[in-house]
């Protein structure tokens, strides 16, 4: 029987699809800007396992745009924010949060270990999005990866695509650039995008930790929208719906 809180969602989407739902798996890598509102969207779908990986904690910068970015939450681990989260949303929820950084090493075990149905790359460094997007395609673990959030304003430029097919987003570029020359991969799998051109003005340099050089400056909305929009194809894979 569907729980009375997902009665809304039943009446759209039709009981198969709970059903579905209700006993997926997915693994969501990155609990930021994108990554936790996709958590807090798919979990409100009523998506019964979710693995959900971030070693960082909660800084007073992350409260512009990250969902449990609170100034009583300053210093606190994302992972195990959003698992406190998730279970106050659904008590039934089984969750299994990782709390660390993950070497290529672990992010390789995890995804190979892993019965997962979907996972949702949410991660904003380079090498590390390298690195589970190869061995998300060698274990052939279904998945959609957010590209470029930052610089934008305007949703309404978000889209879905395959890779190959993005425009206008110089981390899609430059991802699309590595996989093709490191790994010989040029196409596959899907991500979203925006084709709004990025706002050069805001960028900052950094001192290269954390696999970053640069990073933009970011609205609220936008990566929220980037999180609403994988985790919107993730249930409706997921649910037989596309």
């Amino acid at each position: 029987m569907t729980p009375h809180w997902l009665e809304r969602t039943e009446l759209l989407m039709g009981p198969d699809a709970l059903e579905r739902l209700s006993k997926a798996h997915v693994l969501v890598v990155g609990l930021g800007g994108v990554g936790s509102f996709a958590v807090e969207f798919l979990t409100r779908a009523g998506v019964g396992t979710l693995t959900i990986v971030d070693g960082d904690v909660v800084d007073p910068t992350n409260r512009n745009r990250q969902l449990q970015a609170l100034a009583s939450t300053q210093g606190q681990k994302k992972a195990a924010l959003m698992e406190a989260r998730m279970r106050d949303i659904n008590p039934d929820v089984v969750v299994h949060a990782h709390a660390e950084f993950m070497t290529p090493e672990a992010m390789r075990a995890l995804v190979k270990q892993g019965s997962y149905d979907f996972a949702l790359d949410c991660i904003d460094s380079v090498q590390p999005k390298l690195n589970f997007i190869v061995t998300a395609l060698e274990a052939n673990l279904p998945f959609i990866s957010s590209m470029g959030a930052g610089g934008r304003l305007d949703p309404s430029k978000i889209q879905i695509a395959k890779l190959e097919r993005s425009y206008n987003c110089p981390f899609a570029k430059h991802i699309r650039k590595r996989l093709a020359q490191e790994y010989r991969i040029r196409k596959g799998f899907p991500v979203v995008f925006s084709h709004e051109l990025a706002n050069k003005d805001s960028v900052r340099l950094t001192d290269g930790s954390n696999f970053k050089k640069s990073f933009y400056g970011t609205s609220a909305w936008i990566p929220a929208a980037f999180g609403l929009h994988a985790a919107s194809y993730a249930v409706r894979k997921l649910s037989g719906l596309i």
